[in-house]
């Protein structure tokens, strides 16, 4: 079977050895890969990828150098005249071309399409968003693998359902593949996103408005930075929903997004921390009432030219899979749990010492963690911690895993970075808009009265803990007596830089 005179050229030869090493390649790769399982997202972005692209260039310079080499020979024809290319199968080299032709397109299209679906598959994985970029991707993905969402893939938030989300999310993807090839990215991510798809097409696919209902208990444990690491524990009733589940949104936390109702606000920052404008509709009365903050006022001028934000889920719960811990909250958490011992005195003031130091990088955090902990040890409780090395080094050990987990010093990324909006000890979040600082013209007020959210059944020592009924409150008893203080001011003024 003879090829066509047009192929004999150096551009064809090249671009028909470039195809076939890549494929060969391709197949290689892809063979090993099922054989061993060796499933990893670099090796198949190799195969459904990068050699997919050398082979496609390869193959294009196959008809492109056909096509010169036609030229060539036309202008060397006395007749010189241009004739289309035209296929008779009863020529013998014209069939020979057509069958190796087809033959080479039924195979191309078919392995075509097994690496499209492959590669399309790979770039919707978890692995493909947390592992392609590790230094960029590290603090989402490690923060990702220990939330609740931890088993939900990061395209049903950030993509969803449809083919629009899925171009907008790859074009997207094509300008962070640039940004971090030239290493052009800022440090930490910036948030919020603005480009993120609306909550009630991602969100709302699981967690629809209607599901919330039900009131919950909730029993927060701390611990002080006594000598004793004393426990100090505080039971919510969480008002997530109405007293009577009948009533549906007309009270509770969920009444944000009650579908009756439609609330919008204007932040005087891109972070939407400082909210300064609230805007509510009842959708079916048509009632409009417009709150403004007299400590932070905002011209007219400048509400008719921004587009105030509708409130959904993610105003709220803006870290709903990437939340990163205060040292204070995953500190209790591991004394909580027992992964550190309560019985090494003091051992929480001396942990929040060290962690409130800023570190040049992860290794030099562990080593200084270490290091700061045992010279404490060795200096002040010399025969506490001979006795006690074991204990002492595992808890250490189970303080730096936690550090690692919510803290990246190559991104810059700590706990404050990226505030959590729900609650209010460490950041502003429901305070930003319940301050008792706006008011409408009418004199309503956004109150800050936090009964509205959640009551108090229980607070105080095991032990000797006061307790009332899920239908009354107790009035809050801050585990260290700083007087009225908590009252006059917000949490986080002190919460923020108490460690």
């Amino acid at each position: 079977m003879k090829l066509p005179q047009s192929t004999k050229n150096w551009l064809t030869i090249i671009g028909a050895i470039i195809a076939v090493i890549n494929f060969l390649l391709i197949l290689v790769l892809f063979v090993l890969s099922t054989i061993l399982n060796k499933q990893n997202t670099n090796l198949g972005l190799f195969i459904y990828i990068i050699l997919p692209g050398f082979m496609v260039f390869g193959l294009l310079l196959i008809p492109i150098g056909m096509f010169f080499e036609r030229r060539r020979h036309r202008a060397r024809d006395e007749s010189g005249k241009s004739r289309l290319p035209f296929i008779d199968l009863n020529d013998p080299r014209h069939r020979n071309a057509f069958v190796i032709f087809t033959i080479s397109t039924i195979i191309l299209l078919f392995f075509s399409t097994l690496g499209s679906f492959e590669a399309y598959h790979m770039t919707e994985s978890v692995e493909f968003c947390g592992t392609l970029c590790h230094q960029v991707m590290e603090p989402e993905y490690t923060a990702y693998q220990n939330s609740p969402h931890a088993n939900v893939t990061c395209v049903e938030c950030h993509v969803g359902a449809g083919a629009s989300w899925y171009v907008k999310s790859k074009l997207s993807g094509l300008h962070q593949v640039y940004a971090v090839t030239v290493n052009n990215y800022p440090r930490p991510i910036e948030t919020p996103l603005h480009d993120l798809r609306p909550a009630r097409e991602t969100c709302e696919k699981c967690h629809w408005p209607q599901k919330f209902y039900s009131r919950t208990l909730q029993t927060n444990k701390y611990f002080l930075t006594d000598s004793a690491n004393s426990e100090w524990d505080i039971i919510l009733q969480m008002k997530t929903g109405p007293e009577y589940s009948g009533l549906g949104f007309r009270e509770g936390i969920h009444w944000h997004i009650n579908p009756a109702v439609n609330i919008e606000y204007i932040s005087d920052n891109d972070k939407r921390e400082n909210i300064t404008y609230v805007k509510y509709t009842n959708r079916a009365t048509g009632e409009v009432t417009i709150y403004r903050d007299a400590n932070n006022p905002v011209k007219d001028s400048l509400i008719a030219v921004i587009q105030p934000r509708t409130m959904d889920c993610i105003d709220c719960h803006n870290r709903p899979s990437h939340n990163y811990n205060s040292p204070p909250v995953y500190f209790d958490k591991a004394l909580l749990t027992g992964s550190v011992s309560k019985e090494i005195p003091f051992i929480k003031k001396v942990a929040m010492g060290v962690l409130r130091q800023t570190f040049s990088s992860k290794d030099t955090a562990l080593i200084m963690i270490k290091d700061s902990i045992i010279n404490y040890y060795k200096t002040s409780y010399n025969d506490f911690y001979t006795k006690n090395k074991d204990l002492i080094s595992s808890s250490i050990a189970s303080m730096q895993n936690a550090f690692s987990q919510n803290t990246f010093p190559k991104m810059k990324v700590t706990y404050d970075v990226y505030p959590e909006h729900i609650g209010h000890l460490e950041s502003n979040g429901c305070f930003r808009c319940h301050n008792d600082a706006f008011k409408s013209e009418n004199g309503r007020t956004i109150t800050k009265n936090c009964n509205l959210c959640h009551t108090i059944v229980g607070q105080g020592r095991p032990g000797s803990m006061k307790m009332t009924s899920v239908r009354e409150t107790l009035d809050f008893e801050h585990p260290v007596d700083i007087g009225t203080a908590w009252k006059e001011s917000n949490c986080s003024e002190c919460h923020k830089y108490l460690y």
